[in-house]
């Protein structure tokens, strides 16, 4: 590999200097010259994480999310976060919705890819949730819950035998069909006139999974071919009418298969189409083979997502090798309304989907993940005294989420969870409004004064502050004043500030932020310029700032 060193990136006030590889390297495809982000007015500021005292916050570290593919490219996104900050998130790109097929094959290209330069630089990497309700292999999950193939017995369902009716007493939606007595041999015959719609076999239950056979024995004067719809299913092949063709002179065996319409409540054969000849109908067959599966029981499903998620563990941490040590094992697992009988937020539960928690058990969601990923871990060459879990959760703003979570925390803990620490996903927007912004402050502190009072690890994701003007509305970062732009920073700044002055020393497991630069929200350290260059913002300072203790 070629090493390529940018000034830019690696410089600080007393100018460049030469590093390791284990600080950074990249590839020819690195384009950042020169580097944007130091130009005036914050040109000799160093990198972000080069002010926070590692004596005195050991644990604090600062953390940016890019996407797999992205940090792969080891261009200007992948320099920013390796030179800022001290790990980096990957969000859902190494979840296993991202990598796991439906048929249960495990791509883990890109994450070998960057575990293998992440090892080589010597970086961290924050690890995606191992599971959660959203961003999973639902194909693979929902194959292997399928229900069971069993051996089934064709039923038969009715049996008609015109040829000892005396009159017809069906259904005839237009025409008029008669019993022709004596048409052959002494027996007797459905009569179906031209252009008539009759139904030849009526008044049976139809099973909507089951597949149909239905025989009848027809005789036409001249060749003719007839149109059948069964239980409101018009039989078609190749995107038409599929047409059954009966030659002239003797009888003919006629087979017709199909499967009832889906809202289908009555079971019939109506034939149509002769338009040539009259149909004579004699004995009619159905008979149907019901559907030959039946749901997984509850314990077979428990087993499935067992081997389910030993299966995903398993493949993660043979990647994995150890190397990403921090893991968010369960991600947004707290419902934002349904209640227990004691007051506290259930867990999500669903009826469409395969969520993990309904088939381990709501008490016993955490405790088996932990253990399954944990013994994994080792297995696959991780050290589990450097192994931590944290659970990730939005919304903890509101006290009675908080509030449940830690109930939850609790339930797990004693079920024998490893749990060590909880990721709180912000969601935070500075107000230009006195009374508005206030209160956001306020709600966020008492945020950080409950989250220190579980005594878990903390860390603070999504750390994205969007800006608002007095009326509400959103600035987007286009448009975004330079006075504007400081309001945004000194919020960045407090929050940084507050998480540090009220989560115990030892209890910070740090910040980690969303975006870097820019989207259309001005929330980045960084700012695009009319080049899309990344130019550090007021936020870029305010982040060393605060980190520094000014």
């Amino acid at each position: 590999m070629n090493r390529i060193f940018r000034n830019g990136l690696l410089m600080l006030a007393a100018g460049a200097f030469a590093v390791s590889c284990a600080d950074y390297n990249v590839t020819d495809d690195f384009k950042a010259d020169p580097d944007p982000s130091f130009v005036e007015p914050y040109k000799d500021l160093g990198p972000v994480k080069s002010y926070i005292d590692r004596e005195k916050y050991p644990n604090m570290a600062l953390g940016a999310t890019l996407k797999a593919t992205d940090f792969n490219k080891q261009e200007l996104s992948h320099a920013a976060a390796i030179t800022n900050f001290d790990n980096v998130a990957f969000g859902t790109t190494l979840m296993s919705g991202a990598i796991v097929n439906e048929k249960g094959v495990m791509n883990f290209l890109d994450m070998m890819d960057l575990l293998d330069h992440v090892e080589e630089i010597n970086a961290n990497v924050h690890g995606s949730p191992i599971v959660a309700n959203a961003n999973q292999a639902d194909g693979w999950l929902n194959t292997l819950t399928a229900p069971i193939e069993v051996s089934v017995d064709p039923i038969e369902d009715k049996t008609v035998d015109y040829t000892t009716m005396e009159e017809f007493t069906g259904t005839a939606k237009s025409g008029k069909p008669s019993i022709e007595k004596n048409y052959d041999d002494g027996q007797n015959a459905l009569k179906i006139p031209k252009r008539a719609r009759v139904y030849i076999v009526e008044g049976f239950d139809v099973d909507p999974l089951g597949e149909y056979t239905i025989t009848f024995y027809a005789k036409v004067e001249k060749d003719e071919s007839i149109i059948c719809t069964f239980a409101d299913n018009r039989i078609q092949e190749k995107g038409s009418d599929k047409k059954y063709t009966i030659k002239e002179g003797k009888w003919q065996k006629v087979v017709v298969e199909g499967r009832p319409a889906e809202e289908a409540t009555e079971g019939y054969l109506m034939i149509e189409g002769n338009l040539n000849s009259v149909v004579y109908i004699q004995k009619v067959t159905v008979i149907h083979k019901p559907d030959n599966h039946r749901p997984q029981t509850a314990q077979e499903k428990r087993d499935t997502i067992n081997y389910a998620l030993n299966t995903w563990c398993d493949g993660l941490m043979k990647i994995n090798e150890g190397r990403i040590k921090t893991f968010d094992l369960i991600d947004e697992a707290i419902d934002s309304k349904a209640e227990l009988d004691n007051g506290m937020l259930d867990l999500k539960h669903s009826e469409d989907q395969i969520f993990w928690q309904d088939i381990l058990g709501s008490e016993n969601y955490a405790p088996v993940v932990s253990r399954v990923a944990s013994s994994a871990f080792e297995k696959h060459g991780g050290n589990p005294a450097e192994l931590k879990f944290f659970i990730s959760e939005t919304g903890l703003e509101d006290a009675k989420k908080l509030e449940s979570l830690k109930y939850w925390i609790g339930v797990w803990d004693g079920n024998g969870a490893k749990i060590d620490g909880i990721n709180a996903k912000l969601n935070l927007t500075y107000s230009e409004d006195a009374a508005t912004q206030a209160a956001s402050e306020a709600s966020l502190n008492t945020l950080l004064d409950n989250l220190a009072s579980t005594g878990k690890l903390i860390r603070l994701s999504n750390f994205d502050i969007k800006y608002q003007d007095a009326s509400g509305a959103n600035v987007a970062a286009k448009d975004i004043t330079e006075a504007q732009r400081q309001n945004l920073a000194n919020f960045y700044g407090y929050v940084i500030k507050q998480y540090m002055n009220k989560i115990p020393n030892d209890k910070q497991a740090g910040l980690c932020k969303t975006n870097m630069v820019d989207t259309s929200d001005p929330v980045g350290l960084w700012a695009l310029d009319s080049k899309k260059d990344w130019v550090r913002t007021a936020t870029y300072k305010a982040f060393c700032d605060a980190l520094s203790g000014k």
